[in-house]
């Protein structure tokens, strides 16, 4: 049994159509079910499947702040692999979209958060609304 590893992502943004006020953003990534929720204000409004890190290329845990954001990147360590919709927390490792969608829901990565490239660009829109701190 695994046990339970979490990363924890916190933002203040601003929501389309919420009269400019701001709104809080936190994303929890739980390692051992290979999930994302997406919590706005205290409510949960997206539960995505995730791939997390494999092996030795874990994941790491701990709570984090955006610390840059990218439209489209291509990894400089893993073969020019794309990146889309990069939120980048920590070192280096970001949460971004995946074209290895057959992976999503187990680990898969080298310690980046993998999603849907559909779900990353929403996140991606969400976040970029106030950017990175």
């Amino acid at each position: 049994m695994r046990r339970f590893a979490a990363i924890v992502i916190s933002a203040f943004v601003f929501l389309t159509g919420s009269s400019g006020a701001e709104a809080k953003l936190d994303l929890l990534v739980d390692k051992s079910t290979q999930q994302m929720r997406v919590v706005v204000d205290g409510k949960v409004r997206h539960i995505w499947d995730v791939s997390t890190g494999r092996d030795r290329h874990s994941t790491p845990n701990g709570v984090y702040r955006p610390e840059r954001l990218a439209r489209m990147w291509h990894s400089r360590a893993y073969c020019q692999s794309p990146m889309p919709y990069s939120i980048f927390f920590h070192n280096g490792y970001a949460i971004h979209g995946s074209y290895a969608i057959s992976q999503l829901g187990g680990p898969g990565s080298h310690g980046c958060v993998r999603l849907h490239p559909q779900h990353a660009a929403t996140l991606f829109g969400l976040v970029e609304q106030e950017g990175p701190e």
